[in-house]
């Protein structure tokens, strides 16, 4: 196979031992954490999206750095292109989808709860909605 010297390279995981989480609908890798912050990098595969979600515990803070897509917040709709950068209040609708390539973000998460079963989903394209807050459900979008 033939590769593209033009084509952006598939990010690799930022360090030795950031473990890097594969969801259906892309993946995500914890790159930092510290007392009520936790610091991701997420990559949404072409034509997929997160799920509709909110966060009781805590607040997002999102940074495009590569790819474009649609980020919706509370009802709006963002275009998400390098460089876009959105806060998600607690409590406050959100998702992202990637646009014909892949989507990604650095994703800073602020709060006292900052786990991974904290997101309580209200739509999604893998039948994750009714699942929520059951046993296995692993979340992460």
């Amino acid at each position: 196979m033939i590769s593209d010297p033009n084509a952006p390279s598939m990010p690799r995981p930022s360090s030795p031992t950031a473990e890097r989480v594969e969801r259906p609908w892309g993946w995500f890798e914890n790159l930092g954490n510290g007392d009520g912050y936790l610091v991701k990098r997420l990559l949404i595969r072409s034509g997929a999206r997160i799920s509709l979600q909110k966060h009781r515990h805590r607040s997002e803070h999102w940074v495009i750095v590569a790819g474009e897509g649609l980020l919706q917040i509370d009802g709006d709709t963002v275009p998400a292109t390098p460089g876009t950068s959105v806060f998600i209040p607690q409590g406050t609708l959100h998702r992202a989808t990637a646009g014909t390539g892949d989507l990604l973000l650095v994703e800073v998460q602020r709060g006292a709860v900052l786990r991974e079963d904290d997101i309580e989903r209200f739509d999604d394209d893998f039948g994750r909605a009714e699942n929520f807050g059951r046993e296995g459900d692993s979340g992460a979008g």
